[in-house]
């Protein structure tokens, strides 16, 4: 019977499956999505295939359910249809190469129901989306307005003479037209992001830092907040695409600069292990509640008591991070503010000329 036969290999068969996603150019293969997502679809494949008087149900209901928790996970929806066909290709090799005593029946029973499920993981997945990207445009022409109208009204009361661009009013000016510059860098970054289009280049982790500093430092004093910035050593080579990192960088500062308490101070630094090229970006939010860290680069999920914003930030930086095959995380000193930190690879200083 073939679920025995997968039943039988599962070590071999998921190991087959994760080394084909491994490789896979694009889209970029998540820890999570090797580590979870491969076992889950296979059992729920050995329980669809065990039942052999309506072997579609299962694997139809259990593939909804499966889309849905890949999205929430954060997967694409071409990561959705090429591990179901990574899990497909494993099984079909290993069939061949250990002459299964499998019948053609069996098989097209196995076909069909890989075709359903795809078909209703897609269609589930598609129904979220659709859900989330109506949801999503509607917060963002929303803020698109918000800071418009506020730009506008500040640029009308400055036109009049009656106060200077050095004073409050000026200052609303200057922030929202920071807020649109960072929303439209945000929404490109999710554009190139949802397209799997990157750019790697190489560059010094010290011009990349000074670049990021000047609009930084500017929205700080708009905000009334202090911002510190590290030296950063000139021989930390990064590889990354820049723009991407760029904007995650700038949604982490912008989060800071957001959440830390009047007068309070947000700090940049970057610096280098061995093999790591690490950014922190540490402000004086008051730390997070219990719990909240998981959560925090899911997509949507907003913690402060500021709810300006979508909530996307933090997932696109994310997303941006493994992009750039490295990682983020949080440390939260409860009552003092939060340490994010995106690590990366290091490249070896350039030899000599």
């Amino acid at each position: 019977m073939l679920h025995e036969f997968v039943t039988a290999n599962r070590a071999e068969i998921i190991e087959r499956c994760r080394s084909k996603i491994a490789s896979r150019p694009a889209p970029r293969p998540t820890d999570v999505e090797l580590e979870y997502g491969v076992p889950l679809f296979l059992d729920q494949l050995v329980d669809s295939l065990r039942v052999a008087q309506s072997p579609n149900a299962a694997m139809v209901k259990s593939a909804g359910k499966h889309g849905k928790e890949l999205l929430d996970s954060g997967f694409t929806i071409a990561q959705v249809v090429r591990d179901y066909g990574g899990i497909c290709q494993a099984i079909t090799e290993l069939a061949v190469e250990t002459a299964a005593p499998i019948t053609t029946g069996e098989f097209k029973t196995f076909n069909l129901c890989l075709d359903d499920a795809i078909a209703e993981a897609v269609t589930e997945y598609g129904k979220l989306r659709e859900h989330e990207g109506s949801e999503r445009l509607g917060s963002l022409a929303h803020e698109l307005r918000n800071l418009l109208n506020s730009a506008i009204l500040a640029f009308d009361i400055l036109k009049t003479g009656s106060v200077g661009v050095g004073g409050s009013t000026g200052g609303v000016l200057a922030r929202s037209l920071a807020g649109l510059r960072n929303l439209v860098d945000r929404e490109l970054a999710e554009v190139r992001l949802g397209a799997g289009v990157y750019h790697q280049e190489t560059f010094p982790l010290c011009e990349f830092i000074e670049d990021v500093e000047v609009a930084a430092a500017m929205e700080a004093s708009a905000r009334g907040l202090e911002f510190s910035v590290t030296p950063v050593a000139k021989d930390v080579i990064v590889n990354a695409d820049r723009q991407i990192l760029a904007s995650v960088v700038a949604n982490l500062l912008q989060n800071a600069f957001k959440f830390t308490h009047s007068k309070g101070l947000v700090v940049l630094r970057a610096y280098a292990t061995a093999d790591r090229v690490l950014i922190d970006v540490e402000d004086e939010c008051g730390g997070l509640p219990p719990g909240a860290a998981g959560d925090l680069f899911r997509p949507f999920e907003q913690r402060g008591a500021n709810r300006t914003g979508m909530g996307l930030g933090l997932a696109i930086c994310h997303r941006g991070v493994r992009a750039n095959g490295g990682e983020i995380h949080v440390v939260n000193h409860p009552g003092a503010g939060c340490i994010f930190t995106v690590e990366l690879p290091r490249l070896p200083p350039p030899a000599p000329a």
